[in-house]
């Protein structure tokens, strides 16, 4: 795929959620032929104002094993100036992999031809996106370091496809919650002394972190921001008296006579008072800016979730011409902007065109990165 200007203004970084095909252990949590689209498609507003369900639009309720699929999803990023996906990988300890089988596609086919990389989303899956905090389908475990010598030889074919994103000549490797590793020095350096011997230059470590502990191990690299349920907790919402509002519209919407009063209503906020708030502070040079085209996780959470209301893609444009402003003066290999994320449905945070929108949240994506800086 080339691009008629291959100058962007950044590389533009979309982590990918693999989970839109059945797998035996959803199956047995959820029931036979649970999919991401089943918590998208039974969605409702929970308060006034509350748009759901979010629906897809060009690709419809697609089925990641399909080939096609993957190939539109990549035209799709690749004309708005996306350089590649960060698909989320899963990995729970002796071997156990699921959700796999998409980007084994991916490297085995040598198919779309589009640039990736890897995020290790360690850990635990429980229930909690449900409201289930106590129910673990999937236990991450860490068992040492026979594991994680496993685990980079599972991935080398990946490391070694000519269409892994490096910087700094490194393989680009995402760490969602690093803290959780019990010998993450271990599990660095193994992984660092593994690929110089099969001829890679090590790798550029990045966390997914809320609170800058990535700074405790000098091989991590960087750290993308990712505390926006914490910062929609704080930001100004409508008074009690809105409040209660929507909770009165709630009861009347309900088919139950009572429900539970507590946490009937999810938080929420203005998503142009998140944008203030987001790009408010500088970066620092080990930080990497991470977007949110929208936010509403209510399909998985219900009313324990969280929503930024009223996005649009011109908001949308203000916050990653903010980002790319922080980032400009770095050297191109390292002005890196993440975008949370291609297709999390679930979370109404997506770039892939929808039913209100279509195209215009890339197109405005497209114009940011190829220069014009004018929203």
């Amino acid at each position: 795929m080339n691009r008629s200007n291959n100058n962007p203004r950044a590389r533009a970084i979309a982590f990918y959620l693999p989970q839109y095909y059945p797998i035996a252990e959803n199956d047995a949590f959820w029931g036979p032929g649970f999919t991401e689209w089943i918590n998208v498609v039974k969605a409702h507003p929970l308060f006034r104002g509350h748009r759901q369900p979010h629906l897809p639009r060009d690709l419809g309720f697609y089925d990641l094993r399909v080939p096609e699929v993957r190939e539109q999803q990549a035209k799709l990023a690749h004309d708005a100036g996306i350089e590649g996906f960060c698909y989320w990988h899963y990995w729970f300890g002796n071997g156990k992999r699921v959700l796999d089988r998409v980007f084994s596609e991916v490297v085995e086919t040598g198919r779309p031809v589009f640039s990736f990389c890897l995020g290790w989303a360690n850990e635990s899956w429980t229930g909690r996106w449900h409201g289930l905090d106590s129910n673990v389908i999937l236990e991450q475990t860490y068992p040492g370091i026979q594991d994680y010598i496993l685990h980079f030889e599972a991935l080398l074919p990946a490391f070694k496809d000519p269409r892994y994103i490096e910087v700094k000549n490194r393989k680009l490797f995402v760490i969602y919650r690093p803290e959780l590793v019990p010998d993450l020095d271990v599990f660095l350096d193994c992984w660092n002394t593994l690929a110089k011997e099969n001829g890679i230059n090590g790798f550029f470590f990045i966390s997914a972190d809320t609170f800058h502990d990535h700074r405790k191990h000098p091989a991590i690299d960087g750290v993308i921001p990712r505390h926006i349920e914490k910062m929609i907790a704080r930001l100004p919402r409508p008074m009690s008296r809105e409040w209660l509002r929507n909770l009165v519209w709630r009861l009347r919407a309900s088919s139950f006579w009572v429900p539970t009063i507590v946490g009937a209503v999810p938080l929420s906020c203005q998503y142009s008072n998140f944008i203030v708030e987001w790009t408010g502070k500088n970066l620092e040079e080990d930080v990497y800016p991470c977007v949110y085209p929208n936010w509403d996780n209510t399909p998985r959470c219900k009313a324990k979730g969280s929503v930024l209301l009223n996005s649009t893609p011109d908001l949308f444009g203000k916050m990653v011409a903010a980002e790319l402003r922080k980032i400009a003066n770095r050297p191109l290999d390292q002005r890196l902007i993440f975008i949370k994320s291609w297709n999390e449905w679930a979370e109404g945070n997506y770039l892939e065109p929808d039913q209100q929108y279509g195209n215009q949240y890339l197109d405005v994506l497209k114009k940011l990165l190829f220069g014009d800086d004018t929203i």
